[in-house]
């Protein structure tokens, strides 16, 4: 099998030279980038706070595949298990509700560093990263459908502290860990029916991010960024976090813009966002996963949009060194570890392709007008032999080649996730 990897790796390359793709070079620049895998893929958005737990707020997992982690040592299992069947080097995104309170009931605006040093030890360990999410969700006082933009100012006040908690929280783990920790905040605020005052609660939520982020914390240790989205299970028809309030907040405070694949109307893609934003923001955050629809968050497949996201890193110099790519994706109707390794390798699939387009001489058609050469080009490329590359660089990274994970989860299931 090694013997056949290496020689259609090498026609491959051979075929990548005749264009002015160094295959070699493509793999090495791979190898440098590090996918923020999310831990609530595991547990279907349960979390440790309390496990029995109804999502609300635009968020829903559907499914009961046996063998869901129910315990923090379950969930790090199982991450485990799915990073060693994906080539390179990663991180973990977690959210608050993922902390170990040693069964205490913990408010979320008192959450601190010492409920995620467990976390911090174990990613120490692997050499991992963290990622770090305020949860303004799930909660008796998210149940209005707001939070930071409610018009009870203690509801908004209690969520301000989890906000500002979870930056200590970040820049613990980032310091920790010596390497900075993406710190996302997204709220579910919005209105089921249409309102009457749509600037008051925009100005309420603008207020609480101010004071959120007004604790001064080194950027080395944790980097804030902000998520909009058009509409969620119970905003259907207003969303105080639009995209236009979020675009003009990171750009006026100097804050990472989080784009989600699914956040927008089923025919934009957050593809032909990023070349705008990057002309007005320092670095993005990512969430890719794949809408069916609405936001459904399902998980992530090797389709044209997410090829294109891919495409708008890798072409544009400086674009990828200042994007931080994390998926966001929750399916409980299949196996939990497959699924995380499924979209993963998807994701470094796409950015693998990118990296072997000889974008130079497509852009120099392209300024010439030469519009023929530009689509015969981009139309043979997609039969070029990119899935050799892959299967060798998974070689490289002693991961299994194509679909031979699998077999691997399966014995897995039978032998841990069967006995939960």
């Amino acid at each position: 099998m090694a013997n056949q990897v290496k020689e259609a790796y090498e026609i491959a390359k051979e075929r990548y030279a005749k264009i002015g793709v160094d295959t070699d070079a493509a793999l090495k620049r791979l190898a440098g980038v590090a996918i923020s895998m999310h831990c609530w893929q595991g547990d279907d958005v349960g979390g440790f706070e309390n496990p029995d737990g109804e999502l609300t707020g635009g968020i829903q997992s559907t499914g009961n595949y046996p063998g869901k982690a129910s315990n923090p040592t379950e969930l790090r299992q199982d991450f485990e298990k799915a990073h060693s069947l994906i080539p390179g080097t990663h991180r973990i995104a977690l959210h608050a509700i993922y902390g170990e309170t040693d069964g205490k009931g913990v408010p979320r605006d008192q959450v601190k560093p010492e409920h995620f040093k467990n976390w911090v030890d174990w990613a120490k360990k692997l050499g991992l990263g963290i990622d770090m999410n305020p949860t303004y969700f799930s909660h008796p006082l998210s149940a209005d459908g707001m939070t930071l933009s409610h018009p009870n100012k203690d509801v908004r006040d209690f969520w301000i502290r989890h906000g500002i908690a979870c930056r200590e929280i970040g820049a613990y783990m980032g310091k920790e860990l010596n390497n900075p920790c993406v710190n996302n905040h997204w709220v579910p605020d919005g209105l089921k029916d249409t309102p009457v005052d749509r600037y008051g609660p925009r100005l309420r939520l603008k207020e609480a991010y101010d004071e959120i982020f007004k604790p001064n914390i080194d950027p080395k240790n944790n980097l804030d960024a902000v998520e909009c989205k058009l509409f969620g299970i119970g905003a259907e028809s207003y969303t105080s976090g639009s995209h236009e309030f979020y675009m003009g907040y990171a750009v006026a405070n100097k804050k990472l813009l989080c784009l989600d694949a699914g956040h927008f109307h089923p025919t934009e893609t957050i593809s032909d966002k990023i070349s705008s934003i990057m002309l007005f923001v320092d670095e993005i955050l990512l969430h890719v996963s794949r809408p069916v629809r609405w936001d459904s968050d399902h998980v992530v497949t090797l389709t044209d949009d997410l090829c294109m996201i891919a495409a708008e890193l890798v072409r544009n110099e400086g674009f990828l060194g200042r994007t931080h790519i994390g998926l966001d994706f929750f399916d409980g109707s299949i196996n939990r570890i497959a699924a995380w390794v499924i979209g993963t390798r998807n994701m470094i699939k796409a950015l693998l392709i990118a990296m072997l387009e000889p974008t130079k001489a497509l852009v120099e058609a392209e300024k010439k007008f030469d519009l023929t050469t530009r689509l015969a080009c981009l139309e043979d490329l997609k039969a070029f032999p990119w899935g050799a590359v892959w299967d060798y660089y998974c070689m490289q990274n002693d991961v299994p080649v194509g679909n031979d994970w699998l077999p691997i989860v399966r014995d897995y299931e039978s032998k841990v996730l069967a006995t939960r």
